[in-house]
């Protein structure tokens, strides 16, 4: 399974099916919810790589908040407190410093579109 493979599951398992908990590799991760906004995020570990999938929250003045007030399901994923990519609906979107995580090495250099559709 790729980066991105992982990333589309876990935002689908815990923002489409709404699971209590994330299955990943054999692994489950408790799906929480922040405390002061009630955001779905999930921890999980994905090629030796501690990640986390954040709900976006729809009332930020970003792009990604504005599809989130829209009714688009937004999932932000954190690598040591990094942004390194956005699921929406469905579609994947890798930010810069993504190729530089140690479970992204694999992209670097890739032809690879940095955009997926599943």
């Amino acid at each position: 399974m790729t980066l991105e493979e992982a990333l589309i599951f876990v935002w689908r398992q815990a923002l489409v099916e709404k699971a209590d908990a994330v299955e990943l590799a054999g692994h489950k991760y408790p799906v929480r919810h922040t405390p002061k906004r009630g955001l779905v995020q999930v921890d999980f570990r994905f090629d030796g790589q501690e990640l986390r999938g954040l709900e976006q929250n729809p009332e930020t003045k970003s792009r990604w908040a504005q599809l989130a007030r829209a009714g688009k399901r937004v999932m932000q994923f954190l690598s040591a407190g990094r942004y390194i990519a956005v699921v929406v609906d469905g579609k994947i979107t890798l930010y810069g410093g993504a190729n530089k995580t140690r479970g992204a090495k694999a992209l670097s250099g890739c032809p690879l579109p940095r955009v997926l559709f599943f």
